[in-house]
């Protein structure tokens, strides 16, 4: 079975700045990759297209999101490890409660692993990503508006 592909038009203070594309394990976590694809294509009638990126802290991640499973739902499993950049994990805030909220690593993160599920990776865009980055504060509050602009299946 090939894993899907899913990509985000980036915008940094309203000016284009490229494609992300992801590529989602729904081998490993078949349900958290469906949510994110569904959000990616607008299959139910909302997605991501215009979310910003709240949430961006530099050499950590940048966070952003929605989920179509209503409020919450429960954590897939934990069998990927946060080892290496560039990795698409739910946030959350406590056990089974991922919702609306996703990041992507920008460096290792492993005090992440066992509290936060991986489900996919940034396999093109790795310089969009870091863009991204770059708008971040150790606070978190971007310093610029980061969007995704369009988004769908690659």
């Amino acid at each position: 079975m090939q894993r899907p592909k899913v990509f985000f038009n980036i915008a940094i203070g309203g000016q284009p700045q490229g494609v992300v594309i992801f590529e989602l394990f729904s081998d490993i976590t078949p349900k958290t990759a469906e949510n994110f694809r569904q959000l990616c294509t607008g299959a139910r009638g909302f997605g991501f297209r215009g979310c910003p990126f709240h949430r961006i802290i530099p050499q950590f991640m940048v966070q952003g999101g929605r989920s179509i499973y209503g409020d919450q739902f429960p954590d897939e499993n934990f069998r990927l490890k946060h080892d290496v950049p560039f990795l698409l994990s739910m946030a959350n805030s406590g056990p089974n409660t991922n919702g609306s909220q996703f990041f992507i690593t920008v460096a290792p993160t492993p005090w992440l692993d066992g509290k936060h599920v991986v489900f996919g990776r940034v396999v093109q865009g790795h310089d969009i990503v870091k863009k991204m980055e770059s708008c971040g504060t150790q606070e978190g509050t971007p310093r610029a508006n980061v969007v995704i602009a369009d988004c769908g299946q690659a």
